[in-house]
């Protein structure tokens, strides 16, 4: 099994969200957290959020970029679980059976992203059409992946 985890190559993550994931946490896009949110009304930190942020499910920061990794069985039952309980306390979901059956959804539509080799970088781009929310995920591709362009030659004196 596959699904996101944060993942951070600087500080930048720290000054632009509300509350920045930490590296290496399980991570949803988290869409559901701007579903009442009138984005014109939201601060800097959380427009950023919004339109560039996957969810960390150990601290419930942002984090700009997500990698696939491998899970167990056990631990997705887990997450599942967590974000269950996020969901019922800080979203106000009737019961805990709603708030499992909620997260199931986000967790399995995130698998659903996986489908691409380990360590794939993954991007958000979240944005308002009509009444809708909508995403867009990229691949971003690793530093090196581009053929370098020769600028210059080294001769031989003759």
């Amino acid at each position: 099994m596959k699904l996101l985890r944060t993942i951070r190559f600087d500080e930048s993550d720290t000054r632009v969200f509300p509350e920045a994931a930490d590296p290496g946490e399980w991570a949803v896009p988290g869409t559901f957290a701007f579903a009442d949110a009138d984005p014109e009304t939201l601060s800097r930190q959380e427009r950023q959020a919004f339109a560039n942020g996957f969810l960390g499910l150990e601290s419930f920061g942002w984090s700009t970029l997500v990698t696939v990794a491998t899970i167990e069985r056990d631990e997705y039952d887990a997450v599942i679980e967590v974000l269950a309980r996020h969901l019922q306390q800080d979203y106000g979901a009737p019961d805990f059976a709603t708030a499992k059956a909620a997260a199931r959804e986000e967790i399995d539509y995130t698998a659903s992203l996986c489908e691409h080799p380990i360590n794939t970088l993954l991007s958000l781009s979240r944005f308002i059409e009509g009444d809708a929310i909508r995403e867009q995920f990229r691949i971003v591709p690793p530093p090196g992946d581009k053929p370098h362009t020769r600028i210059w030659e080294i001769t031989p004196d003759v």
